[in-house]
C-alpha cells in the first residue's frame, strides 16, 4: 500500500502530521491538537486526500512499473 505522511514543523518541533493510513491530521502539541481538530473538519483534509489520489497513487504506479521493467 501507499502511505502519505505530511508533517508540519515549527522551530524543529513537529506540531501536526497528516498520515494517510490514519486518514486524518494528528496533533502533537497544544497548537497542533487544535489545528488537527479544525483541519479534520475543513477543506484541508479534502486537499490532503486529493494529493494522495492525484500525486501519490499515479506516481506509485509509474515507479512500480519502472521497477518491474528492470527485473
Amino acid at each position: 500500500g501507499i502511505e502519505l505522511i505530511d508533517s508540519y514543523v515549527f522551530n524543529q518541533v513537529e506540531n501536526i502530521r497528516f498520515n494517510s493510513t490514519v486518514g486524518k491530521y494528528v496533533g502533537y502539541t497544544e497548537v497542533g491538537l487544535k489545528n488537527a481538530e479544525t483541519w479534520n473538519k475543513g477543506s484541508e483534509l479534502a486537499q490532503e486526500l486529493g494529493e494522495l489520489e492525484r500525486y501519490c497513487k499515479s506516481h506509485a504506479a509509474i515507479e512500480y512499473s519502472a521497477v518491474l521493467d528492470k527485473t
